[in-house]
């Protein structure tokens, strides 16, 4: 059994990359899964100065301590103009700069939503290219489109989309079972 960290990047307290993530968390089954809110850790906006002047927050430090002691992420990432959105922009920055790899060795979902067709794509893209970067490995992602019309009462109507969702999550967990 892994440990997985389940988190969205947004702040919204409607957000619907949250709703998504709730509703996958929700189908994992033979792992611990630990979901937390990004936003009940208060970051100011990433400045140098700010930096050397006052070090590294403490939230830093208790959100890279959260992601090191579980196996594998589930990362909700939601998309403003076509990029992540400040708010997870600003999170990953601050945990750039207390550990450039601070994803290191962990297997990573990435999922996202929007009210478009194209469901945040171009976020989850961004994400598959930059997580690398941060010793992270994105081993499965899916995006849902048309958040509205595709997800009712929690959960996904759309019966492909569905299984898309369930054979990204038997993939995920096949990977990080074959971790050992």
């Amino acid at each position: 059994m892994k440990k997985i960290l389940a988190l969205a990047g947004s702040n919204s307290s409607t957000s619907i990359n949250q709703q998504l993530l709730d509703s996958v968390v929700k189908q994992i089954q033979g792992h611990q899964v630990k979901s937390v809110k990004l936003t009940d850790y208060e970051l100011p906006i990433y400045q140098s100065d700010l930096e050397n002047e006052k070090g590294i927050p403490v939230n830093v430090s208790i959100i890279k301590n959260l992601i090191a002691e579980h196996d594998a992420l589930i990362i909700a990432v939601n998309e403003h103009n076509g990029n992540i959105s400040a708010f997870f922009k600003n999170i990953l920055d601050w945990l750039s700069r207390a550990d450039r790899n601070f994803m290191a060795g962990k297997k990573i979902l990435l999922i996202s939503t929007s009210p478009g067709a194209r469901g945040a794509a171009a976020a989850l893209e961004y994400c598959k290219n930059i997580f690398p970067r941060f010793g992270g490995e994105v081993v499965q992602s899916f995006s849902l489109p048309s958040f509205k019309d595709n997800f009712i009462d929690k959960k996904v109507v759309n019966e492909v989309l569905s299984m898309g969702i369930a054979d990204v999550l038997t993939t995920f967990s096949q990977q990080l079972n074959e971790d050992g």
